[in-house]
């Protein structure tokens, strides 16, 4: 998938489910990683049974620390006869440091209200020495480097520290010690925002999401309890640390990256594993249709660049309509997004930072959501913008006909990219503090939920102070 060598792709992939639907049958712990089965074509229950077959796995380690079971904070409303106390949050996960994760939620953990709120962060990595690392370090208010702990001792130091609510931000990604989480050192635990898929774990409870992205007629294909927070789940920190690249005086030209002046340029700035064929084609028939265009694509990695060339010559796409650039550091990358006219999306598996990316640079998408929650990201982030319904399609054909129109159609798609541009500072998908508040409701309700001793249940979020900060 990485240098997209699609021979068979179809009849590989039917193999991979029968293998995989085998291993589950037998109990063996599936040889496709829950976050390799979120790039697959793979159907959403299957991706689920691999999840939890993990979260199993997860759950015979942390038995081997024979840990007896955890006391937890009693269970009372923060604000209960004349106690004035605060939440105590819990964020654990390896990518406090140079990672995506880190330049989308930098500013969260020091926006929190702390009047209401005690924020802790639990770092699984050793310091890496940059501004990301020292900016959570300083901006949180409790920061604990846990890199050197055995898992049990991170888990009873959590517990030590009555943390109320856990925030899993690893899920299955390189680092994660979801061992941590199945040994349940807090009442509540949920998973957000580093893994774009269900965790199967019955010791998570929580999934925090939004309504476009994990609709509740798909609630089947989560193990979590669905928290739906208002516009859209996926945070992002370019208010704060990227404005400078609005600047009209820095913008880069076409010239600079060898791109054609005159030729309308679509754009796909997403890992090479994220195309199929089915896309691609899409892609090449646009490409036909739309004169003097081209398709601009990243070297991500360099590997697929000329099995990516050869295939769209074969589908009667012009050699000079492919052009392949080299991958930029953030700000630079944001800034020469603008260079293109229209950013075409994968379906398979989103833009989710790269969309954010270019709705920040102004650059309008054409996106196509399935079923499972890695494919409808993208589409969520243009909602957000309050401009974004007509960036969303449901079929291959419009998708085709979206992009082709908004190509041949200038005056509209300057329409469309004006609005766009025009949103960027006031739009809820960069207010990054009205999110935290928002994040923060969810929070209260779920301990409210906690403390009147009912189960875990899905629930919307609405912008009100019904239950945050909550008066007994």
């Amino acid at each position: 998938m990485c240098v997209c060598d699609w021979e068979d792709r179809e009849n590989k992939f039917i193999e991979v489910e029968v293998i995989l639907r085998r291993q589950i049958k037998m109990s063996v712990l599936p040889s496709v990683q829950p976050f390799h089965a979120i790039a697959y074509p793979i159907d959403p229950i299957l991706a689920l049974e691999i999840s939890r077959k993990y979260a199993a796995h997860c759950s015979v380690i942390a038995s081997r620390y024979s840990l007896p079971p955890f006391n937890y904070p009693a269970p009372l409303p923060i604000r209960v006869e004349g106690r004035n106390g605060r939440l105590r949050v819990g964020y654990v996960s390896s990518d406090f440091g140079n990672h995506p994760l880190s330049h989308l939620m930098g500013s969260i953990f020091g926006m929190h209200d702390r009047e209401n709120v005690e924020v802790f962060c639990y770092a699984l990595s050793q310091n890496d020495g940059t501004e990301w690392r020292q900016r959570i370090q300083s901006e949180a208010e409790h920061f604990i480097d846990v890199s050197s702990m055995s898992s049990d001792m991170i888990a009873r130091l959590i517990n030590e520290d009555k943390i109320q609510i856990l925030v899993n931000l690893n899920g299955y990604t390189k680092g994660a010690r979801n061992e941590i989480f199945a040994m349940q050192p807090a009442p509540i635990q949920i998973s957000y925002m580093g893994f774009p898929g269900t965790t199967g774990a019955s010791y998570i409870h929580y999934l925090v999401t939004d309504e476009f992205v994990s609709p509740s007629c798909f609630s089947h294909i989560y193990s979590e309890k669905l928290v739906h927070l208002p516009h859209c789940y996926f945070v992002n920190d370019y208010k704060q640390k990227n404005r400078d690249v609005l600047d009209l005086k820095c913008q880069p030209k076409r010239s600079d990256y060898g791109l054609p002046e005159d030729k309308f340029i679509f754009a796909c700035f997403n890992q090479l594993y994220k195309m199929d064929p089915d896309i691609f084609n899409t892609w090449c028939n646009i490409l036909k249709r739309v004169p003097n265009s081209a398709l601009w694509l990243l070297r991500f990695p360099a590997a697929g660049e000329m099995r990516l060339r050869n295939y769209a010559v074969q589908q009667g796409v012009q050699p000079d309509q492919i052009i392949f650039t080299d991958v930029a550091m953030k700000n630079e990358h944001i800034r020469r997004s603008a260079l293109a006219d229209l950013f075409l999306d994968t379906p398979l598996c989103n833009a989710h930072t790269t969309g954010t990316d270019v709705l920040w640079a102004g650059l309008p998408m054409v996106t196509l959501p399935l079923e499972k929650m890695a494919t409808r990201v993208a589409g969520s982030l243009c909602l957000a913008t309050g401009v974004g319904e007509e960036m969303i399609v449901s079929s291959t054909k419009e998708y085709e006909e979206k992009a082709v129109s908004l190509a041949l159609n200038r005056p509209k798609l300057q329409d469309l990219t004006n609005r766009l541009k025009a949103a960027r500072l006031t739009c809820p998908l960069f207010d990054t503090v009205r999110w935290v508040r928002n994040l923060e409701r969810s929070y209260f309700k779920m301990w409210n939920l906690y403390c009147s001793g009912q189960h875990p249940q899905p629930f919307k979020v609405s912008e009100n102070d019904v239950e945050f900060p909550y008066d007994g």
